[in-house]
């Protein structure tokens, strides 16, 4: 197949967040088998040798500019910004993401039906789909996550950074899901929560179920750590990272030392905040900025948290830290997605006695931590690879062209 891939985030190097990774290894099994075309935008600072490893992996890649976001004109040119919301019901980062020139591109290649199957890598690069096109090709659009639905629980939880702000968007971005989801061919999730809160917007389009996936050469199997170490892992300006940073270091760590006085906690992730550096001073709490290497530290952690209390999705860290043989204790929004009640493969926890009793069991308990560490890096092996990924992407799109093909 010849395939156009859109993707306003540069996906390149993969490991500078989740969209990142899932665009590279999706393109990357991909392009070992058919023809990728790639579009993507790039800023100021995106390095020239980034620009060119990226290309050793595509048959072509198209580039663009990536507009810088609006911040200045004071209240006028924030009153002007949420009249545009407003009328097009369409959430900013979209809309200032959209490049006219980018449009056209898309517009001429389609006109002259030169590709089999177009896909969008996150949601974001919906707009560049008219729902026309369909007619003649393919379109997929790789959601990642529910934009509605993740600010939803972000409200929910409590763990909006702009709860006045989210309040009024979210009728907004309820329509502007269900608008964008009638224009494809085929919309693809990571969870089954996804697929449940997309449904209802496409009664008609296939729904396809497609978790992430982990390199195990990046991850490598190690036997669980002895000592009292915890750690959490990710991108720390995420603000479901930081809710979930702040709630265990100032609710649960504090209940944890209490029972293992030497237990300590490091938050590793690039860009934290200054929220989140502040937490380097309460007692046991280590906060590192970005590492060389991630796997390191979840290597010589007894535990690895995932206290994450919003946000939709499969989670990186989550099946990161299982391919790395790190026993975790996690929330349900962390497990999303993931079956690992029985056999047994991670320990749940939601409040704060939860966490308590299942890190506990994991301190006092070396059989449990083998347990863990061995039957989680199993479930990766069997089901959450990016050749599987992989396998089930394409499959996805050689059903959808197969479609379109009947309907022409």
């Amino acid at each position: 197949m010849k395939i156009l891939m859109l993707s306003s985030t540069f996906p390149y190097p993969p490991s500078r967040g989740g969209t990142e990774i899932r665009t590279f290894n999706l393109l990357k099994y991909l392009s070992q088998r058919h023809s990728v075309t790639l579009v993507t935008q790039t800023q100021a600072h995106t390095p020239e040798a980034d620009v060119a490893a990226l290309r050793n992996w595509v048959d072509e890649l198209v580039l663009f500019p990536l507009p810088e976001e609006p911040t200045q004109g004071g209240w006028i040119g924030k009153v002007t910004r949420l009249a545009e919301v407003l009328l097009k019901t369409t959430p900013p980062n979209v809309l200032y993401r959209y490049s006219p020139a980018l449009q056209q591109w898309v517009d001429d290649r389609v006109r002259v039906r030169q590709y089999d199957v177009i896909t969008c890598e996150h949601s974001v690069n919906e707009a560049y789909i008219r729902p026309e096109f369909q007619q003649t090709v393919p379109t997929i659009v790789d959601v990642h996550s529910s934009v509605y639905g993740w600010t939803r629980n972000h409200l929910e939880m409590g763990a909006s950074p702009n709860p006045f702000r989210d309040r009024l968007f979210l009728p907004i971005l309820y329509r502007y899901e269900k608008r964008y989801c009638a224009k494809f061919s085929t919309i693809v999730v990571t969870t089954e929560d996804d697929r449940l809160q997309l449904q209802p917007f496409n009664a008609t389009a296939p729904i396809e179920v497609i978790p992430n996936g982990v390199d195990l050469d990046l991850f490598p199997y190690r036997s669980p750590a002895k000592g009292r170490e915890l750690v959490f892992v990710g991108a720390m300006d995420a603000s479901h990272n930081i809710d979930a940073a702040r709630f265990f270091s100032l609710e649960v760590l504090p209940q944890v030392r209490q029972h293992y006085p030497d237990a300590t906690f490091t938050i590793v992730g690039a860009r934290p905040t200054p929220e989140v550096e502040a937490l380097g001073a309460l007692p046991g709490v280590t906060v590192t900025g970005q590492v060389p290497s991630m796997v390191e530290y979840l290597h010589r952690a007894a535990v690895c948290v995932v206290p994450l209390r919003t946000g939709y999705g499969i989670k990186n860290k989550t099946l990161e830290a299982m391919a790395a043989g790190t026993p975790v204790v996690a929330s349900d929004r962390g497990l999303e997605g993931l079956a690992v009640d029985s056999p047994l493969r991670a320990l749940r926890a939601n409040r704060v006695e939860d966490y308590g009793t299942a890190i506990g069991q994991l301190f006092e308990n070396s059989e449990l931590r083998s347990q863990l560490s061995q039957n989680g890096r199993a479930l990766i092996e069997a089901e959450y690879t990016w050749e599987r990924a992989g396998q089930r992407y394409e499959e996805a799109l050689e059903q959808a062209a197969l479609r379109t093909k009947q309907l022409v």
